[in-house]
């Protein structure tokens, strides 16, 4: 009868919902860990592939009239927005991965979009931090974006990362406070 009672009481689960669930704990930490560490070794290797074989002064065309390869050194943040603040820009980014890092390890219950979300961040975190630590602080970029010849600002993979993970907080966001 207890079974029966348990039954009645579950509630059909849709498929849609099931990335607001969270995941176990170690399988949270697996998936954090993984994107994290495989976002800033993608970010990294692009960045160390890219600069060690294109002339510095060519370009590599992918979509021809869209989207190519084109070496830049950044010197500030998105947008190249506060040019010049090495120092202050990687404090900013310090403190942003210790929140992100904080918020993983010590929230509870994280959706499975959020876990996502944060591990995306503390991998585009971490490898543009790396430039900036190792690179004179400059963070090496090299999409660039254009339509004739307006140019979106270069960008690299982590920035790109960064972007897609601010969209899937967003997101998670949205979700939980439609659930309340």
């Amino acid at each position: 009868m207890t079974d029966q009672v348990l039954q009645s009481h579950e509630a059909p689960v849709a498929v849609d919902s099931d990335v607001a669930q969270p995941w176990s704990s170690t399988k949270s930490h697996a998936v954090f860990w993984s994107l994290a560490v495989s976002v800033c070794a993608l970010d990294l290797w692009s960045k160390y592939a890219i600069f060690r074989h294109l002339d510095p002064n060519a370009v590599m065309d992918l979509i021809p009239g869209c989207l190519r390869f084109a070496l830049a050194l950044n010197d500030g943040a998105a947008f190249s927005i506060f040019r010049g603040k090495t120092t202050q820009l990687v404090v900013v980014s310090a403190v942003a991965l210790v929140v992100v890092l904080g918020m993983f390890i010590f929230g509870r219950g994280h959706s499975k979009l959020m876990t996502v979300s944060l591990g995306l961040f503390a991998g585009g975190i971490t490898g543009n931090l790396y430039d900036r630590f190792f690179n004179g602080g400059l963070v090496r970029d090299f999409i660039d974006a254009y339509f004739g010849s307006h140019h979106w600002p270069t960008f690299n993979v982590a920035d790109s990362v960064l972007c897609i993970a601010v969209g899937l907080m967003m997101i998670s966001a949205m979700r939980k406070s439609s659930d309340q």
